[in-house]
């Protein structure tokens, strides 16, 4: 089996894996229990009794899809479905409007506004079930496509690019919580001397043990590791003060020293092992997400430049 199948990567890379889910919105009490009866057969299904609640549902349930009525008070389906839409952590999801109005124009207003779909009340079970199922196996495969373009292709975990995405998107949510953000660059030592020795498929065998590794390490959702480029990891950690990062740095040491991966040319020692660099800031006292990338990676250069096989957490 290869290694990177079975390796725990970032649950959000693994969505297209899980269990899908649908997010009903209507208003009508009845009615949202009758939907969901209908599709609960194809999925975990979530019910919204007003525009409002479904909005904030979306968001803390994450649907594949959302079945969503038209004629709702205070904030009718095509409202909700502009701020779906302008809210960047659910414009991908698709929307299916659910509605009696009988008036074709409501139907292109709709798939002009970009749903996936249109349905009529009173609905044909089937048709429902059908529509829901299609439209499922879409979201399916755009997720498996999006998980396949965020993960390494070597170790399974996070890229670079996908790290870059969430280092953006943690900050600002760390931001606005004025809560701190942490960040861990790692390096493992001398892993040019380990190729030139072992030859490169040890070389890629042994950055996969080491990204296991890290990843072993993670136990929170929100924490992820990415390699970072070459033989470079970081790890992502939102809302983790300096004394849980280094926490978790001396238990990603500590992980990798126990695989006791022979390394007849380190420096430090005759295994494999890794230099870390450890940062903590709160968002709002930098200009941008890079500076604290720009602050671990400084540390990690000092932890090479010290030795080796070290953790350093200030300047």
């Amino acid at each position: 089996m290869p290694y990177a199948s079975w390796l725990p990567i970032h649950p959000q890379l693994l969505s297209a894996t899980q269990a899908q889910k649908v997010l009903v919105i209507d208003d009508v009490e009845i009615n949202a229990a009758l939907i969901a009866s209908v599709v609960g057969t194809l999925c975990d299904v979530q019910t919204a009794t007003s525009s409002q609640k479904g909005l904030e549902m979306a968001l803390q349930y994450h649907p594949d899809l959302i079945l969503l009525d038209v004629l709702m008070p205070e904030m009718d389906g095509f409202e909700v479905f502009r701020r779906l839409q302008n809210e960047p952590r659910t414009a991908h999801i698709p929307v299916i409007f659910l509605t009696g109005i009988s008036d074709a124009s409501a139907e292109e207003v709709g798939l002009n506004m970009g749903a996936a779909d249109f349905i009529a009340k009173p609905f044909r079970t089937a048709v429902l079930l059908a529509r829901v199922r299609n439209h499922l196996q879409l979201a399916q495969q755009r997720n498996l496509l999006e998980r396949l373009s965020h993960a390494d292709g070597l170790t399974g975990i996070a890229n670079r690019r996908y790290f870059n995405t969430m280092l953006t998107r943690e900050f600002s949510r760390m931001q606005r919580h004025n809560q701190p953000l942490a960040l861990l660059m790692l390096d493992v030592d001398d892993f040019k001397a380990f190729n030139d020795h072992y030859g490169h498929v040890h070389g890629d065998e042994c950055l996969q043990q080491v990204a296991h590794a890290i990843a072993q390490c993670l136990h929170r959702p929100g924490d992820m590791v990415a390699r970072y480029g070459g033989e470079e990891f970081v790890c992502l950690l939102p809302d983790t003060t300096l004394d849980g990062a280094l926490k978790l740095a001396h238990d990603i040491q500590a992980a990798i020293a126990a695989l006791r991966l022979p390394h007849v040319q380190a420096q430090a020692a005759a295994f494999v092992t890794v230099s870390i660099g450890v940062a903590s800031e709160l968002p709002h006292q930098l200009g941008h997400s890079q500076q604290i990338l720009s602050i671990a990676d400084a540390r990690l250069y000092r932890a090479k430049r010290g030795g080796r096989n070290r953790i350093v957490s200030d300047d």
